[in-house]
């Protein structure tokens, strides 16, 4: 046989293998909208599936059927759900940068904090964050109950994330941006790097430390040691937090939420 009737027939065999691939997966996405076509016709409702492409109203149906499913959220039209997740890579950096929002929630009246609930933003997005703080709607707050869920963007959200690679700093954070979310938090664990952004005039503009300090626009006083956090070290964070509690700015800030609630 030829050297070229060898590349014909080398040719042929990867065009094969590619129709084969194609056609797999073609049949398992039919059958993945066969059953949940058999479902709805059924009068079932479908399971939530990581990649399901779902309005709002879609995806808080399914969420709603699943009580032993404790995460997932729906990012410009898109499920995610999650892994198993890791102490040192979530579970424990998470749980300090609750502590520091608990804290200032704490000192400051009129302000509230949420963990891991599902946000209504907007027809595509219903995110569950890490963290956030809202103003009450008394308070110039935007975002209100309904139902049990928040509707509207709390004015700051914190995320923890592996890397600058997580969507959390991609379609997360446009879909946070585009529905007014004024501060948003990232802390890349993995990177060890903290970002914290601030919404102007439509666009979210990455903030720098003062001092190794990264403070709050629209919470006054809330300060954040980055290396401390980064190191784990909680009493640092709190004792720079204490700081922030203290400072002028946070004084004023919380005299005139008292004021506000007269």
């Amino acid at each position: 046989m030829s050297i070229a009737e060898h590349q014909i027939d080398g040719s042929t065999l990867l065009t094969s293998v590619t129709d084969l691939r194609t056609g797999l997966t073609m049949a398992t996405e039919l059958e993945a909208e066969s059953t949940t076509a058999n479902a709805s016709s059924n009068g079932e409702i479908p399971t939530l599936q990581a990649g399901d492409r779902l309005t709002l109203d879609e995806f808080l149906q399914r969420y709603e059927t699943m009580p032993d499913v404790d995460f997932a959220e729906l990012v410009e039209g898109v499920v995610y759900m999650s892994s198993p997740v890791s102490a040192d890579g979530h579970g424990e950096p998470h749980f300090d940068f609750v502590t520091w929002l608990g804290v200032y929630r704490a000192r400051t009246a009129g302000v509230l904090g949420g963990d891991n609930s599902t946000l209504k933003l907007d027809l595509d997005n219903a995110p569950q964050p890490d963290g956030y703080l809202r103003l009450l709607p008394e308070h110039g707050g935007r975002a209100r109950l309904a139902d049990g869920y928040l509707e509207g963007a709390p004015e700051l959200i914190v995320e923890i994330s592996a890397s600058s690679a997580s969507y959390d700093l991609h379609d997360k954070l446009q879909a946070y941006r585009r529905n007014g979310v004024r501060e948003y938090v990232v802390w890349r664990v993995w990177d060890r790097a903290v970002d914290w952004f601030k919404l102007q005039e439509g666009r979210f503009e990455k903030q720098q430390p003062s001092g190794g300090v990264l403070k709050s626009q629209v919470f006054p006083g809330l300060w954040l040691d980055v290396d401390a956090v980064i190191a784990g070290d909680l009493a640092r964070v709190l004792d720079v937090l204490a700081e922030g509690l203290a400072s002028d700015d946070h004084v004023e800030f919380a005299a005139r939420l008292r004021s506000d609630a007269t």
